[in-house]
């Protein structure tokens, strides 16, 4: 097929349906992270296992798509993004297979680690195999829909796998996975057109691929790994310290070579050093402080699952219908002060929960309140950072810098986590509410702080303006 990679002023043909196929999996792959989460006493239960031991299935599945990005999103630059995308697709469809027959726990979470590897080949691809056929003005409005699509699949994962769940088992919720993927299979041929980076030689650095994945890999794994063994912990340190002696022979080597696994040459845009910059300290704050009101919920409220989970969709719903509308924004008039506010908006949302809520159960007159002051917070920026990141980047390298964004908020995701588990266990544990006063204000500061770092980094006006 004819590349696109170079720019257009209108949208090419097929490129709505081309979307709607993407997206479609992504809603998937949302979906499929948050049913998990339901189903572990189903799990627990069937498999015979504690639901500690369980932690792996999502721990696995992070550290696998955080350490595979930037070389998925590579490879998908020099060799094709369709190329890459729908093999990636079927990858996630064995995955979620073997999933589905998992007999032991061993056997599901190499299952979710082959899921997660499908999954690290499309997250990269599946906006940069269509993002060519759009005009660079749109292209923020379209980043804006795969965020609702997402902040929908949030907020109806609880609710889908519950279904599921009491329907067949929880073996239904990877079953769900296997129709959809077998559709998108058959679609993605006819309707994706092919694109890559023009200049790429495809002559990749093969031996910075596993210095890479291997230096994401201990990184994470240390941070994970904290949780259950300590900061202290000499295995902790030693993967901690490995990881990053990795990081700084990659980031050596990069600078040398023609074609590296992280191109440093993007973070000379503006917009890219500055989004990569700011959604580090938004990501610190983004899954620690979802946590930490599932527990506020479920453990120092006591409430049962089915209201805790009417409680938490609110602010999801809100996401999904403020994120298109933002990023149909942030074409116009830029991402900078978007962005600012956005993260301002949730960090007062942290600290109104810190300020108001009680040790007495408070759900729908002030806690369901306070989050649909942060939901339109989340629909203002989680999808308007990644068009942010792209605004500036030539189409040929949207796999790779798409990538880089997302494996600094996959690490800093996992960072985070580990923080707020830290500050809740020495603050008392999940029935104290003084540990949840301190991570409200840790999660506020965090988003305070992205705030002011893209307030005084990010370039002004629209990416339009800027060309």
């Amino acid at each position: 097929m004819q590349s696109t990679s170079h720019p257009v002023e209108t949208p090419a043909q097929g490129a709505w349906s081309a979307l709607i196929v993407t997206t479609l999996l992504f809603f998937l792959v949302v979906v499929d992270v948050s049913v998990v989460n339901v189903a572990f006493p189903s799990i627990s239960d069937d498999l015979n296992v504690s639901e500690s031991s369980l932690s792996w299935i999502i721990s696995g599945y992070n550290v696998t798509i955080g350490s595979l990005l930037l070389v998925a999103g590579r490879l998908a630059d020099s060799h094709g993004r369709k190329r890459m995308f729908i093999p990636g697709v079927g990858v996630f469809l064995v995955g979620s297979t073997l999933s589905a027959l998992a007999p032991t726990l061993g056997f599901l979470i190499a299952a979710r680690v082959i899921q997660a590897v499908g999954g690290a080949i499309v997250a990269p691809t599946a906006l940069a195999v269509v993002l060519p056929d759009w005009p660079n003005h749109r292209r923020s409005m379209v980043i804006g829909l795969t965020g609702a699509t997402g902040a929908l699949g949030a907020a109806a994962g609880p609710a889908i796998g519950s279904i599921l769940i009491e329907l067949h088992s929880w073996r239904a919720i990877f079953w769900l996975n296997v129709p959809i993927c077998i559709l998108v299979l058959v679609l993605s041929p006819k309707l994706l057109r092919e694109s890559k980076n023009p200049h790429a030689t495809g002559r990749i650095d093969y031996l910075g691929v596993p210095l890479g994945t291997a230096a994401i890999a201990l990184v994470m794994l240390a941070i994970v790994q904290s949780e259950s063994w300590g900061l202290t912990d000499l295995r902790v340190i030693a993967m901690l310290l490995a990881g990053l002696a990795l990081v700084s022979v990659l980031l050596r080597r990069s600078s040398v070579h023609p074609e590296p696994v992280l191109e440093l040459e993007l973070f000379r845009f503006r917009s890219f050093a500055s989004t990569s910059m700011g959604v580090a300290f938004y990501s610190l704050a983004f899954t620690s402080g979802f946590l930490a009101n599932s527990l506020v919920l479920q453990r120092l409220w006591d409430l049962p699952i089915a209201e805790a989970g009417k409680a938490l969709a609110v602010a999801p719903v809100l996401s999904a219908v403020a994120s298109p509308l933002s990023g149909r924004l942030a074409d116009r008039i830029g991402h900078r002060w978007i962005l600012a506010g956005g993260s301002l908006v949730l960090a007062l949302s942290y600290f109104l929960y810190l300020i108001l809520l009680t040790e007495q159960p408070q759900v729908w007159t002030r806690f369901v309140p306070i989050s649909v002051l942060g939901g339109l917070g989340v629909g203002a920026t989680i999808a308007t950072w990644a068009s942010a990141g792209l605004s500036d980047i030539p189409p040929a390298r949207f796999g790779t810098a798409n990538a880089t964004v997302r494996t600094v908020q996959q690490v800093f995701y996992a960072l985070g986590i580990s923080v707020l588990i830290t500050i809740l266990g020495s603050a008392g544990g999940p029935t104290s509410l003084g540990g949840y006063r301190w991570a409200w204000a840790y999660v506020g500061a965090m988003y305070a702080a992205a705030a002011i770092t893209v307030a005084i980094t990010f370039p002004t006006g629209s990416s339009t303006d800027r060309a």
